[in-house]
């Protein structure tokens, strides 16, 4: 064994992990703007503000309004509930050398897979001049599946110029030359 030349064996091994190692890797959750401490304020605040405005009721004898009161908080905490439901939601695109990886999963937890060759797989934009980009979809041999549908047009158009990027570079292939 030359002690100056690398074995062929770790070559190989170095190529192929290299092959293997994503060139993008992301993750797009949907937006909710209330986090788990302030549906807490909020529901808190709603409840007190519930109970403090039926007290004059109960006492003029108009009791059935405070559980008019108590419905309009139970249907606020359900339609809280569906919302935080829907944010478990999620998708990840993966681009490595090899291959195009998107993985959706719904808010039900229901999983679909597509795998892509980068060396196949384009970009197809949907814009409009007002709105930005409303639709981004990746192409591949006749299928497209839309990506990226939980952000704004704004968040879209950054995501896809990433994209972009991530798929030329997976189309070069890894750089064998790095270290």
């Amino acid at each position: 064994m030359n002690p100056g030349k690398p074995d062929s064996a770790a070559t190989g091994d170095a190529s192929a992990m290299a092959a293997e190692r994503p060139v993008f890797d992301a993750t797009i959750t949907p937006h909710r703007s209330l986090g788990q401490n302030g549906f807490r304020i909020v529901m808190t605040l709603v409840c007190l503000s519930s109970v403090v405005s039926s007290i004059p009721f109960v006492v003029l004898g108009a009791w059935p309004v405070a559980g008019f009161f108590g419905l309009d908080v139970a249907a606020l905490f359900i339609a809280f509930h569906v919302n935080f439901r829907h944010a478990r939601a999620f998708e990840r695109v993966v681009v490595t050398p090899l291959e195009v990886l998107l993985r959706k999963v719904s808010h039900h937890g229901r999983e679909a897979v597509w795998r892509f060759n980068p060396a196949w797989t384009k970009l197809e934009r949907q814009e409009d001049e007002d709105y930005g980009l409303l639709r981004l979809s990746l192409v591949s041999r006749g299928q497209s599946v839309a990506v990226a549908a939980a952000l704004s047009p704004h968040e879209r158009e950054g995501f896809a110029d990433a994209l972009g990027v991530a798929l030329a570079s997976a189309r070069r292939g890894p750089d064998y030359g790095a270290a």
